[in-house]
């Protein structure tokens, strides 16, 4: 329970780093706010694929309908990762913001990085 308190706090801090990103530089409004929420969706998506490259590894088995292994494949979080993953940065370029660690955070190391 800790841990999930834990990438729940990290979550909000980022969510509300990027707000105030957007209000240190001028940029208001209901379209920019809407952008930092689909940021935070895709963040919370992206936190999903690590999680299951974590669980399942980056190669996973490949069962027949008769249910026999017939060898391994790239688990499908993989590209789908860097795909999150690019999409949230054309987010960032877009709202003009930087992709710095929040600045109320000490830097912990709970990057997602280092969960794998």
């Amino acid at each position: 329970m800790k841990k999930a308190m834990k990438k729940d706090e990290r979550r909000e801090e980022i969510r509300q780093d990027l707000l105030d990103q957007l209000e240190r530089n001028g940029t208001v409004g209901k379209f920019y706010t809407d952008l930092v929420e689909d940021y935070m969706g895709l963040y919370d998506i992206k936190t999903g694929l690590f999680e299951d490259i974590r669980d399942r590894g980056e190669k996973v088995p490949v069962v027949t309908a008769a249910g026999m292994e017939t060898g391994k494949k790239t688990n499908d979080s993989v590209p789908d990762l860097l795909k999150v993953s690019a999409q949230m940065l054309k987010i960032m370029d877009s709202l003009g913001l930087d992709t710095d660690e929040p600045t109320n955070t000490g830097g912990d190391g709970d990057g997602e990085a280092d969960r794998l």
